[in-house]
Parts: structure tokens; sequence; C-alpha cells
């Protein structure tokens, strides 16, 4: 049995997240915020974990009173901290695991290392906790289908020991990352890698917000100002776009994640245009508005035709992460 669990903070637009509740779909939720506002849809907290190994006090106080049953952990400072305030809940341990290939290392910052999570394992019982089972995440956009499978590895030793220390483990939750043009191969790879290591049912948690949300948006972009090189020694550079939103926005995964972002130039109509364009190819490096150097979206593009001020540029699967950067620090500001 596989449930399909996407991160709200993939992109927490209210009209993706009701459709997704309304198709059924279980919730990520990685932030207080994130929390209320799918609870405020309606949405039952049995459908909702608390994925954030690493919560503030407060955030755990509500979401216990909001009734949240599941959350996730991956040191014993966090363990300390559930069995004082919540002590009801359900709990999967993270594991650190090899990010193959991810654009974004994972384990840098969070998930136990294999070496640590029997004593983990110990101190939970110890506690009283209830450990139900293990969650990982191998990084977005890994291209690498051998993550999942060492990934699943490492997971199937937990079960062991925790079987060992008398835990009933029936979850195993194999993160997010999936994208649409390497969906099929790791979801194949994961699927032998579960049926190899996990002959007796669990419950496979799945985490596609990407694969979900990326398509759900379009964005359009307009061009603020424009450089063009006419030095000897510029010749050879692409002339320079600048448009109103960029890598502090929704373009943050050109720092994050090193994405590459190819627009399409929006046809107007000759008496809707500031300045008249040359209908060839030429060469552009496309930047932000702020006064940030790196506050670049993408260093070479090549259009099909001449692009002037006052134009609009669309940039097609816009859905995912990008709003998410654009609004994280918001949503967590509260969580103290």
């Amino acid at each position: 049995m596989t449930d399909k669990t996407p991160a709200v903070k993939c992109n927490p637009d209210r009209m993706l997240l009701r459709l997704l509740a309304d198709i059924g779909v279980n919730f990520d939720c990685a932030s207080l915020a994130e929390i209320e506002q799918v609870s405020e849809m309606g949405v039952d907290p049995q459908r909702i974990i608390f994925a954030h190994p690493c919560k503030s006090q407060s955030a755990l106080e509500i979401a216990a009173r909001l009734g949240i049953r599941w959350t996730t952990f991956d040191n014993g400072d966090e363990l300390d901290k559930i069995q004082r305030i919540s002590p009801d809940m359900e709990l999967l341990l993270r594991i650190s695991v090899p990010d193959f290939g991810a654009k974004v290392p994972m384990g840098t910052k969070f998930g136990a290392h294999m070496e640590v999570t029997r004593p983990l394992l110990e101190k939970a019982s110890l506690l009283g906790l209830k450990i139900i089972g293990v969650s990982f995440h191998i990084g977005p956009g890994s291209s690498d289908p051998n993550a999942f499978g060492t990934a699943v590895h490492y997971a199937s030793c937990v079960f062991e020991e925790s079987k060992e220390l008398g835990f009933d483990m029936r979850i195993l939750d194999v993160g997010g990352g999936f994208e649409d043009e390497s969906f099929e191969t790791m979801a194949c790879t994961l699927r032998a890698a579960i049926s190899r290591k996990f002959p007796s049912p669990i419950v496979v948690i799945a985490e596609p917000g990407r694969f979900y949300a990326s398509g759900f948006y379009t964005m359009i972009c307009k061009v603020i100002a424009r450089r063009v090189h006419t030095g000897t020694g510029e010749s050879k550079k692409p002339d320079m776009l600048y448009l109103n939103d960029g890598i502090y926005g929704c373009f943050s995964p050109c720092w994050a994640e090193n994405a590459i972002f190819v627009p399409q130039l929006i046809e107007l109509q000759a008496e809707h245009r500031l300045t008249p364009q040359k209908l060839e190819p030429h060469r552009y490096s496309i930047w932000g508005p702020t006064c940030c150097s790196i506050d670049c979206i993408s260093k070479e593009v090549i259009m099909d035709q001449e692009v002037v001020i006052g134009d609009w540029l669309k940039f097609h699967d816009m859905g995912d992460i990008h709003y998410y950067g654009a609004t994280i620090t918001l949503k967590l500001k509260r969580d103290v």
C-alpha cells in the first residue's frame, strides 16, 4: 500500500492544496503555518504528518492539540521534547542516506546516521515512546536510481533493529524529489528495492510534491531593462536582460539547485511593443531586479528574436519549489 503525501512546502497555493485534498491525498507539513493552512481546509488531522525532525516546542504543542498523530525525529533531544510535550504521538525515525546525484544534499542538516539509530531506538523505548516507521529523503531531483536502493537497504536494517527492541514498525516514508523526466525509472527501482527488502506488507509513504506541482504554474515576467554590449571587448558576451523577479523570489533554485531556466518570448502585436524588434536569433543572459551581482537567472540563452524593454518572458513548470523559495521564511517565523 502506498500513500501519496506531497509536501506542502513544495507549493502552498490554496487552489492546488484544495485540489489535492479533494482527490484524497495526505499532507507532509514542515511548519505550524502549513499545518494550520491544511487544517483550515477541513483536512482530517489523521491525514497530516508533521515531517520536521527538529521542531520548535510551541509548534509541537499546537500540532498535538490539533490532533496530529505522526511526526519525525532524528536525535535524542527531540525525543526528550516529544516525551515531555506530546508522548502519545507516533514517530518515524528520519535516517541519513547517501544522496547520489541530488541537486541539494539532504543529509547535511537532517537524518540520523546508521551508527546512532539503535541507541536512538533504545532511548525511545526507555521513554515509552512509540516508533512506527522510518523516513528518508534522497534529495530533490536525484537522477541516480541506486540512491533509492541504498536508502531502502538502510531502512530495512533499522526495521530489523526495531524488531529486536520490541517495536512494531509498519511505515516506510521514502521522501520526495520525484521529477517528471526520471519518475518512471526512479519509481521502478524503488518498487523493486522495497519488494526485495520488505517481503511482508508495509505502508509506503511517498512525497511527490514536485511531480504534482511543477506543471501547475507558468510564470510570466516583464523585461524591465536591457543592456546591449557594444564595445569591442564585450562583443562576445551575451546581451543582458533584467526582469522583475530573480533568485531572491521565484527563481531561488538558481542558487540552491543550479537550476536552468529557458524562457519563451510572448508574442506581442507590433502596436503594443515599445520599440521595434529584429527577427533574428539573439544571445542573452537573464538577471533579476536586485543590486546583488549573483542575481542571475540564466547565464546564456538563445532567443529566436530580439527581446526589448517591455516584453514579457514565459517560464514553464514553475509550480514546485520556486514558489516555496519566496515564502518559506515567512512560514517558519511563527514556529518559535
